[in-house]
C-alpha cells in the first residue's frame, strides 16, 4: 500500500430562501441559503468526500445518511470532526486540502480566509495547508443561474507512521 493517497469530493446543494447559508462553517450574509438535511456546507461535504474518499472509507452519504434524524441541521463542522477521527484511526494524515466553491453570488473572497481557519482547526492542520477558493460559472448552468452551489475538493492524505504499510 502506498504511504499517500489522492481523494475527490463533489457535493451540490440547491439554494432556497429562508435558509443561512454557511461554507466552511462560515456564515455568509445572503437572501437564501443551501437546502440540505444539515446546515448543507456545500464546501464542507466535498472535502469530506475527499478525504472518505482517499482512505475508503465511503462518503459521507454512507456515514450520515438523510435519513438519519440524528443529522437534521447538524453543523457539518461536527461531521467534519468524525471523519478527522475515522481518518486518524485508519492510520492516514492530512497532507493538504485544496477546494473550490461554484457560486455566481454572493462574492465570497472576504470569507475565505476563515473557511481555511475553520477547516485546518476541525482537520487539525495549519492553515497553510488548507486551500479554499471561489469561482463563478459566468452565468452558465445552474450555479450561473443562482439556482445552487457546488464545490470540489481534492486532498492528499499521509500514512501517519510513514511506512505505506
Amino acid at each position: 500500500m502506498s504511504a499517500f493517497r489522492i481523494g475527490h469530493g463533489y457535493d451540490v446543494h440547491r439554494l432556497v430562501p429562508g435558509r443561512r447559508l454557511i461554507l466552511g462553517g462560515t456564515e455568509i450574509p445572503f437572501d437564501r441559503g443551501l437546502l440540505g438535511h444539515s446546515d448543507a456546507d456545500v464546501l464542507t461535504h466535498a472535502v469530506m468526500d475527499a478525504l472518505l474518499g482517499a482512505a475508503g472509507l465511503g462518503d459521507i452519504g454512507k456515514l450520515f445518511p438523510d435519513s438519519d434524524p440524528a443529522y437534521a441541521g447538524v453543523s457539518s463542522l461536527l461531521l467534519l470532526d468524525r471523519v478527522a477521527q475515522r481518518i486518524r484511526e485508519a492510520g492516514w494524515q492530512v497532507g493538504n486540502v485544496d477546494a473550490t466553491v461554484i457560486a455566481q453570488q454572493p462574492k465570497l473572497a472576504p470569507y475565505l480566509p476563515q473557511m481555511r481557519q475553520n477547516l485546518a482547526r476541525r482537520l487539525g492542520v495549519l492553515q497553510e495547508q488548507i486551500n479554499v477558493k471561489a469561482t463563478t460559472e459566468e452565468g452558465l448552468g445552474f450555479t450561473g443561474a443562482g439556482e445552487g452551489m457546488a464545490a470540489h475538493a481534492v486532498c492528499l492524505l499521509e500514512r501517519l507512521d510513514g511506512s505505506g504499510r
